[in-house]
């Protein structure tokens, strides 16, 4: 596919540079499923006569159609997406990318999404639907997916879809109530479920635990029935958090937070904080999945933007990763700062 790139840049350039234009807009209207044309300009970044005069041939196509509400993809649309998505990958270096990292880490599937989750949560929407696409293509049977909290798993929840006429059973990966509603893994968890028709268990607990709570918590009768659910799932969706960041959201003490400073936390996740080098430097007490029930999982980590570059990248080296998906931003300064 690179020769055949590298051939039609020589030979017709300025047809890959239409292509590419007119597919990321058929894409921004794939991922938002109801837009208006200022929406299209806004994410695309496209001028506006050049969005005014796609959107009309992508109708003449048949491949979105006009509502009174905006502009919503054809089921024609949804399958030049789905075959020009390599293609495309490949001509914007996604795929160099890919490669890049996968030959300096252990993990057997890399995804890099276009663009910096910083900048915007539609970033964080692409992640979301990189990891559906992925989901679709390996689910085998009605398997138990365990998943974490937070804005980038929310996003995923937003494009979830059912997986090929199977029902998976979503569980929130460890407690979390107390975190806004709408980023609580339990909240996720439900959403996932329902629209992927399948199954949810929850698990009302605060997270984190004090050590006296903890232990009376496992005795209680809902905990014990789900927590060997959750432990046991086939997959686990998660992200990956700045350490600091996570502690303050958590409402961290200060003398906590200023012990991650001191120890150079950068990274958390599963109620694990880490260095840059990948190691523990410390763990709060939480009731789901630690780092031990990943051995028999596939574990998914999701996260994206320059500023969680580090971040990734120190959870990386702890060699738990199966699966991971992220964004170009990150992608390019994990390799540019050589934090891998």
């Amino acid at each position: 596919m690179k020769a055949l790139i590298e051939l039609q840049k020589t030979i017709y350039p300025d047809l890959l540079e239409v292509m590419q234009k007119r597919y990321n807009v058929l894409y921004t209207i794939y991922l938002s499923k109801l837009i208006g044309r200022r929406g299209v300009i806004e994410q695309t970044n496209l001028p506006e006569r050049f969005v005014r005069k796609e959107i009309n041939t992508l109708q003449n196509y048949n491949l979105i159609d006009m509502t009174p509400k905006g502009v919503t993809i054809t089921e024609k649309g949804e399958n030049v997406i789905e075959e020009l998505r390599e293609f495309i990958r490949e001509l914007n270096g996604l795929v160099s990318l890919e490669n890049k990292i996968q030959e300096k880490t252990d993990i057997q599937h890399i995804v890099v999404v276009p663009g910096n989750s910083d900048k915007g949560p539609f970033v964080k929407q692409e992640l979301g639907s990189a990891t559906i696409h992925y989901l679709k293509s390996v689910i085998e049977g009605d398997q138990t997916i365990a998943v974490t909290g937070g804005t980038t798993m929310a996003a995923v929840a937003d494009v979830m879809q059912p997986f090929n006429g199977h029902h998976c059973m979503f569980v929130p990966a460890r407690g979390g109530v107390g975190e806004e509603v709408e980023n609580q893994a339990n909240t996720i968890a439900a959403q996932m479920a329902k629209a992927e028709k399948g199954n949810y268990r929850m698990l009302h607990v605060p997270d984190p635990l004090s050590e006296t709570l903890y232990q009376t918590l496992l005795h209680e009768p809902m905990v014990k029935e789900t927590l060997p659910i959750i432990k046991n799932a086939s997959y686990v969706l998660h992200g990956i958090g700045d350490a600091i960041t996570m502690a303050t959201r958590r409402k961290a003490s200060q003398e906590h937070i200023e012990m991650l400073k001191e120890e150079q936390a950068v990274s958390e996740a599963f109620g694990y904080y880490f260095n840059e080098a990948g190691e523990i430097v410390h763990k709060v007490r939480t009731i789901g999945i630690h780092l031990e029930d990943l051995e028999h999982a596939n574990v998914i980590s999701i996260a994206g933007g320059k500023s969680k570059a580090q971040a990734i990248a120190s959870f990386v080296k702890l060699e738990k990763s199966n699966v991971l998906i992220t964004d170009e931003a990150a992608a390019n300064e994990m390799l540019d700062k050589k934090l891998l």
